[in-house]
């Protein structure tokens, strides 16, 4: 008797295939050793206006530390905006840097996205605050 295809075993599998994008955002980076420092610069006092709820991703250039609470984004036009944190997320964790997920509408989003920092530390943007310099 001989065997046919239906009687031979079934054998399955399954691959999955995981794309994972990350865009590291650097922190305004300090003069290097061996460079001259250019003068200090005049400490920018910046005045909170209403932000947005969202930040589009791909115009975040870099960031600074901002206060206690928060991260100062900088856009590719110049402009910067506040992200600020919940209570539990202290902005100085962010020194190194950090991380955001592109999403699938491409924008930063209070209330809805995480920053991540390099220590693996992550903090949801509660709000962002357009900053303008004070006069």
């Amino acid at each position: 008797m001989s065997a046919s295809f239906a009687d031979a075993p079934v054998m399955l599998a399954q691959l999955a295939i995981e794309r994972r994008v990350i865009i590291r955002v650097p922190l305004v980076a300090p003069p290097r050793a061996g460079r001259p420092a250019p003068p200090p610069p005049v400490p920018q006092e910046w005045d909170e206006k209403k932000g947005p709820r969202c930040i589009a991703i791909r115009s975040i250039r870099s960031a600074a530390l901002g206060a206690r609470n928060s991260v100062d984004l900088i856009l590719t036009n110049s402009q910067r905006y506040r992200a600020r944190f919940a209570k539990r997320c202290r902005a100085a964790d962010f020194y190194a840097g950090f991380y955001i997920e592109p999403t699938a509408d491409g924008s930063l989003c209070a209330g809805r996205d995480d920053i991540q920092a390099r220590s693996g530390m992550a903090c949801e943007v509660d709000s962002f605050r357009r900053l303008v310099p004070d006069r």
